[in-house]
């Protein structure tokens, strides 16, 4: 029997989602870092964007939080400033702002001191099979966004200049259909 696939939600039962309506990844992580910087979020959580399709396409945020307690203090300061706030989470695959160490990964560094300052459990190379070696330096652009996929914190990079990696996801992406 295959054993269930862990998800980021399965690490603690405390989880709500605020879908305020947000129409991109960046107003989404502008929303995030908010809550973080006002809200009585523990630096142990994690702070997810979750695409929600449909009708309506916009980017739904999750904090997954420590305890009980903390869970009841967040819900109710949302609720107070006028969000809707379920529990739960829309999907399993988020894709993580807030989370540990997040806030060290700046400038270059090795991929052995990204997972091993970090939450990040895997480091995927596009187009490459296996791991990248340990020392090769990756270059954060101050923007690290990785993915949960069955059940890791994996993100995703791509080689660069020099030998060295950088996250798939840019910081500043040029919207589609900027020369328009």
């Amino acid at each position: 029997m295959t054993p269930p696939v862990r998800t980021p939600y399965d690490l603690t039962p405390y989880v709500l989602t605020v879908d305020a309506g947000v129409r991109d990844l960046r107003g989404a992580d502008h929303l995030l870092r908010t809550f973080a910087a006002e809200l009585p979020v523990s630096d142990g959580g994690f702070g997810c964007t979750h695409l929600v399709r449909g009708e309506r396409p916009r980017v739904a945020v999750s904090l997954t939080l420590e305890s009980g307690e903390e869970l009841d203090d967040v819900r109710a300061r949302l609720v107070a400033l006028g969000y809707e706030v379920a529990e739960g989470v829309p999907d399993a695959v988020g894709r993580a702002v807030l989370y540990p160490g997040a806030d060290v990964l700046r400038g270059t560094m090795s991929v052995e001191e990204v997972l091993s300052r970090s939450a990040i459990d895997r480091v995927a190379v596009l187009g490459a099979a296996g791991q990248p070696d340990p020392a090769v330096r990756l270059v954060t652009r101050d923007h690290v966004r990785p993915l949960w996929q069955s059940g890791e914190l994996v993100l995703s990079a791509m080689p660069a200049v020099g030998g060295t990696l950088v996250p798939f996801e840019v910081p500043e992406p040029t919207p589609c259909c900027a020369d328009h």
